[in-house]
């Protein structure tokens, strides 16, 4: 099977193109020499199947980064019958080193300059044939995002493919570190040469929205407004597919699965009615409202808004000892907590790293985003409804401040602040699709893993031993519940959310989902029995608990790989759940205090 890396620096639309032509066929994989996986798929090029493989983005082969060791070590130990080098057009002068660095190591390339019709917009003109020759590989202009000219780049690609027979020997790219003094001179000669730059760009739009948006004083709060009304959006245009999913759900269960299991057992019914139909289908619902956010996100996202972002809270991040980096490691984190602990492989200083690995798992996740939904649903007025979640994402991002301030003493750093700020770009539809798909796949998987298992076990819980009510306090469930009622009751949570809690440790979706089995119920059944069990003030104080304590197992897994270090794991653990309880009996007690 041949081999082909897809290589190139940060924000060049590497990944944009990886997901054009692998569709949606990709995965995940380890490789011989490297400690982390990458994403990988197989494709049909020249009569091959090959293998694509998604390098990390880096700036240099001579680099330190562990992004830039994983691509060394990655080529010193596979055997590469191809890369594509994907460059930015607009940034060619800055970005060619890399491609003559590869051309060093003599690996069969195809150099493709993504982003053509930015570099036009600002007066650049590349001689893509003449580099060419320079070069001795083939040049070609495309636009990842729109999939312009990728068709010659696969060709070309397809060429040299059948040309090489034999892949590179990675030993001899091993012997490739070594000084090369000559490429900046190199790099220089060609771009006088090939690449005309004019000394103002024409396109000033961009400089044009830079100016409101990252205004001194107005530019925080255009933000935070820009993600409330973003909320807003995602409520009133969600709740009713919602409705009408959870409606579809319900009409399914009584229709098909109830008249299926009229004569089974009892306990068959149960298990599978009330435990494994009633939690998946709880859960289920709200993935509508769960796609539409990241459908919204992604248009924030690609657009460039995010580095901007970045940018305006790097003065306020520094006075954390982080940067602005680490705060778009935490917007990420608003997605899944495991790649953006992963993303903070671009920061050289390892003190850094671990202080912004403490802070993300605080960041509010979308299986905690299920949670809320839910009980925000249930218990709180429409009308009230995007207010108590924009107030969560607020607390998510003051628990992370305040990690931050409190252990910047033991994990200082001094490595300097650099960010590109992209030009404002607009998704296309097809990125969009993709995306939300993504999300969708992401459910089915941790549907299969574990929301299945986890509302069985939930099930057995509340319906052993048999000789007891189910769900009454008599339950296995009920004396778990029972063992933490010392803990959790300062804070308003029932023993009926404590077992949820437990559950949530593996993974945050099954809280939903357990909550539905507890109680037998789903849909708006089970939201209306939720209201008449708990108040606003323990709802409040549940969603904050959740918010803070204990990240998900395959978190807590990832920040062990990350760290290499078993004693920052459990400084994570064990931070979160303390924080959490401390903030949740200050809320509880208070408004206990205030309201009553």
């Amino acid at each position: 099977m041949k081999r082909i890396a897809l290589l190139g620096m940060p924000n060049t639309g590497k990944s944009t193109l990886f997901n054009r032509i692998s569709g949606a066929s990709a995965r995940v994989g380890n490789w011989p020499g490297i400690t982390v996986d990458l994403m990988s798929a197989k494709i049909l090029i020249g009569g091959h199947i090959a293998e694509l493989i998604d390098l990390p983005g880096i700036y240099d082969l001579h680099g330190f980064s562990e992004d830039e060791q994983v691509v060394r070590h990655f080529l010193s130990n596979n055997a590469v019958d191809l890369v594509i080098i994907l460059l930015n057009s607009s940034q060619i002068d800055r970005q060619l080193s890399l491609v003559l660095q590869i051309k060093k190591l003599k690996i069969p390339a195809v150099l493709a300059l993504n982003m053509a019709d930015e570099a036009r917009q600002t007066g650049i003109t590349i001689d893509s044939e003449s580099l060419t020759a320079a070069l001795q590989m083939p040049v070609l202009q495309i636009s990842a995002k729109y999939g312009d000219g990728l068709p010659k780049a696969l060709q070309a690609a397809t060429q040299i493919i059948n040309l090489n027979q034999a892949a590179t020997d990675p030993k001899v790219i091993a012997q490739f570190l070594q000084e090369d003094n000559q490429i900046e001179h190199e790099m220089e000669n060609l771009i006088q040469r090939h690449v005309q730059i004019p000394t103002t760009f024409t396109d000033n739009t961009t400089d044009k929205i830079d100016r409101v948006l990252l205004h001194k004083w107005f530019g925080l709060p255009i933000f935070f407004a820009a993600m409330y009304v973003l909320f807003q959006f995602i409520f009133t245009v969600g709740k009713p597919l919602q409705d009408g999913l959870a409606w579809a759900l319900d009409l399914f269960r009584t229709g098909a699965l109830e008249p299926i299991f009229s004569h089974s057992p009892t306990w068959l019914s149960g298990l599978m009615l009330d435990g494994v139909y009633n939690g998946v289908a709880t859960v289920a619902a709200f993935l509508p409202i769960i796609v539409l956010f990241f459908l919204v996100m992604s248009m924030v996202e690609d657009s460039g808004y995010l580095s901007r972002a970045a940018f305006l809270m790097d003065a306020l991040m520094a006075k954390m000892g982080l940067d602005g980096r680490g705060f778009v490691m935490m917007l990420m984190g608003f997605g899944c907590n495991v790649p953006a602990l992963m993303g903070t492989r671009i920061m050289r200083s390892r003190p850094m790293r671990l202080l912004t690995m403490l802070v993300i798992p605080l960041s509010l996740c979308s299986a905690r985003l299920q949670v809320f939904i839910f009980i925000i649903t249930a218990l709180f007025a429409a009308k009230h409804a995007p207010i108590v979640l924009f107030s969560l994402y607020v607390m998510s991002f003051l628990t992370m401040f305040l990690t931050a301030v409190l252990f910047q003493g033991q994990y200082k750093n001094a490595e300097p602040f650099i960010l590109e700020l992209p030009p404002y770009r607009f998704p296309t539809f097809r990125q969009i699709v993709l995306r939300g798909w993504h999300e969708v796949k992401h459910f089915l998987v941790r549907a299969s893993k574990f929301i299945i298992i986890g509302v069985v076990l939930v099930w057995a819980l509340t319906n052993f031993p048999s000789n007891v009510p189910p769900a009454s306090a008599g339950t296995y469930a009920g004396q778990i519940g029972a063992f933490f009622a010392p803990i959790l009751d300062p804070i308003g949570i029932n023993s009926q959310l404590a077992i949820a809690l437990v559950f949530g440790f593996v993974a945050k979706e099954i809280v939903v989902g357990a909550l539905a089995v507890i109680y037998g119920l789903q849909g708006d059944l089970l939201m209306a029995q939720m209201a008449t069990q708990i108040d606003w003030v323990q709802a409040m104080s549940f969603m904050l608990f959740t918010l803070i304590y204990t990240p998900c197992l395959s978190t807590i897994a990832t920040i062990k790989s990350e760290s290499k270090s078993n004693a920052f794991m459990w400084l994570s653990i064990v931070w979160s759940l303390g924080l959490a309880w401390a903030i949740s009996f200050v809320f509880y007690q208070g408004a206990r205090l205030l309201v009553y």
